[in-house]
C-alpha cells in the first residue's frame, strides 16, 4: 500500500515537472529579415512579435513574419489568461538585397497620367481590403510549395529602377516562365481578390492562408478562381502572363503579413510537420 501510494506521487510530480518544462511555443522558421515563422502554443493564447499581436487558433497554431527592414532585435511574447508564458529577445539576420534597373517601360507605368491616378486609387482600396483580411483557416499549418517553375529572375527586396528612376523596393519574386505556365496554390487559404485588369499587377490574385498572411499573384494573363474561392494547395489559380506594369511573362509572388513584406521563398523551408 505504501509502495502504491509512493508511485503514485512519484508519477504525479514526474508528470507535473515534464508539464513545466515544455517549452511555451515552439516554432520552424528563422529570425531574419523578411523570415518566417510558424509555432504551435495554447490554443487562444495572444502572440505578440514586436508591436504586432496576433491570436493562436483552436488547434495552438500561429504564423509570424519579419519585414523587409527588420531592425537586428525583436521580441516574442506569449500570453495565457492574462499571464505572460514566454518573453524573450531574439536577434534578426540581417540580408543583403540586390539592385535591379529596368528599362524599356512604357512611360505612364513608371509615372501614371493624372487620368489614371483615381482609378490607381480605388485599386489600392480594394488591396487594403484584401491585406486586412483575417482568414479562420490555418492552410499555412501544412507548409508552401512554390506556385510556379521557372527561371528566377529577381528575389524578394531587391532595390529597383524602372527607366532610370528610383521605386520602392521589390516586395516579391519573379519567376519568369511561357505565358500560360500553371500558377498553382502554395498552400490553403481564401481567395480575396481576384481580378483580370488591375493597372500595375494586371491580373491579380491575393489569398489569405490564415491569419491574415497574404499572398499576391501578379501579372497573370488567366484568373481562374473568384473572390470568395477556398483553395487548397496545389489546387491551379491561374496562368503565367505579362500584364501590368511587366515587360515579360512572368509571376511575381508576393507575401504580406500584418503590414509587413516577408520573403515568399522563406515559406518553402518551413518544417512544419516537426510541430504536429
Amino acid at each position: 500500500m505504501i509502495f502504491s501510494l509512493a508511485l503514485a506521487i512519484g508519477a504525479f510530480l514526474l508528470a507535473n515537472d515534464n508539464a513545466a518544462t515544455e517549452p511555451a511555443i515552439t516554432c520552424t522558421g528563422e529570425h531574419r529579415q523578411g523570415g518566417v515563422l510558424v509555432c504551435r502554443t495554447t490554443p487562444g493564447a495572444r502572440v505578440l512579435l514586436d508591436d504586432v499581436e496576433t491570436r493562436a487558433n483552436a488547434s495552438g497554431w500561429v504564423i509570424l513574419g519579419h519585414d523587409r527592414d527588420a531592425p537586428a532585435e525583436t521580441r516574442l511574447r506569449v500570453r495565457v489568461n492574462g499571464e505572460t508564458v514566454h518573453d524573450e529577445r531574439y536577434a534578426v539576420a540581417t540580408a543583403e538585397y540586390q539592385i535591379q534597373r529596368i528599362e524599356g517601360l512604357p512611360p505612364a507605368m513608371v509615372t501614371p497620367p493624372p487620368e489614371v491616378l483615381e482609378r490607381i486609387r480605388r485599386e489600392g482600396v480594394r488591396k487594403g481590403r484584401s491585406h486586412a483580411s483575417r482568414w479562420d483557416g490555418e492552410g499555412f499549418s501544412e507548409g508552401f510549395i512554390q506556385p510556379t517553375e521557372g527561371r528566377i529572375t529577381s528575389r524578394f527586396g531587391a532595390q529597383r529602377f524602372y527607366n532610370g528612376e528610383p521605386r520602392a523596393p521589390h516586395y516579391g519574386v519573379d519567376i519568369a516562365a511561357p505565358t500560360g505556365t500553371p500558377v498553382l496554390a502554395p498552400a490553403g487559404g481564401i481567395v480575396t481578390l481576384a481580378d483580370t485588369d488591375m493597372y500595375f499587377e494586371g491580373g491579380l490574385i491575393f489569398i489569405d492562408h490564415g491569419q491574415g498572411f497574404n499572398s499576391a499573384y501578379l501579372h497573370l494573363s488567366e484568373v481562374l478562381v473568384e473572390e470568395g474561392d477556398v483553395v487548397e494547395q496545389g489546387q491551379l489559380i491561374a496562368r503565367v502572363g505579362s500584364t501590368g506594369r511587366s515587360t515579360g511573362p512572368h509571376l511575381c509572388w508576393r507575401i504580406r503579413w500584418h503590414g509587413r513584406n516577408v520573403d515568399p521563398f522563406a515559406t518553402l523551408d518551413l518544417q512544419t510537420a516537426d510541430l504536429r
